[in-house]
């Protein structure tokens, strides 16, 4: 294999793991469900947010992020969606800490449960894909491995597979750490509490996310 393929794959892998482990709404928003529903929630939310990553690495293989980039008019709608979504996840997970908790029947539990992690995998997802600072993220960093003698799709898609093994790893991590966390401060309190940090560095997020330029 060339050396410089090697060198490239590491230079890569490497800015991806930086960006994982870099805190920020991907972990917030695992911490969040991980608190909401246990760690199959978090997980469910990080497979929605690294499945995300596949439609930006299209976006950049195929030159929608490029579109995006030098139009500031659909930039500004794409991060005012994003922000808003942002917002009212934050909200959404404060509120949630005030209302009464009833007690269910076993069947109806499973069933909430599983609408829980669809919800979570349908938050993490659009989180991810109406986040225009990774579309432009892909379309800045992808572009520098791609080898102009092999298809540039292919190469995207296998580069945002590593991407997705890397945050898989990470953030099930987490989620895990999370569980274990509110294992030993069990209470509803505290989990309320946690809920609502989370929920507001969600919000704080989106605020960031609709003021940046």
């Amino acid at each position: 294999m060339d050396i410089h393929v090697i060198l490239d794959f590491w230079a890569f892998f490497i800015a991806i793991v930086l960006l994982t482990m870099t805190p920020g709404l991907d972990t917030a928003l695992v911490i969040r469900n991980t608190t909401r529903g246990g760690w199959k929630d978090g997980i469910t939310c990080s497979l929605g947010i690294c499945c995300g990553l596949f439609v930006h690495a299209t976006m950049s293989a195929i030159g929608l992020s490029v579109l995006l980039v030098s139009s500031a008019e659909l930039f500004t709608v794409i991060k005012t969606i994003g922000a808003a979504y942002l917002i009212w996840l934050g909200i959404q997970s404060i509120r949630s800490t005030f209302k009464q908790r009833k007690q269910t029947t076993k069947v109806k539990a499973i069933k909430e449960k599983k609408e829980s992690l669809t919800l979570s995998f349908k938050e993490g997802f659009l989180s991810n894909i109406l986040n225009p600072k990774t579309a432009v993220f892909y379309l800045a960093l992808l572009p520098q491995f791609i080898n102009p003698e092999y298809n540039a799709f292919i190469q995207s898609l296998l580069m945002a597979s590593v991407h997705f093994i890397v945050a898989m790893f990470w953030q099930g991590g987490i989620a895990l750490l999370v569980e274990k966390a509110q294992e030993l401060m069990s209470s509803e309190k505290m989990t309320h509490r946690i809920e609502r940090v989370t929920g507001s560095v969600l919000i704080l997020l989106g605020v960031n996310l609709l003021v940046s330029k």
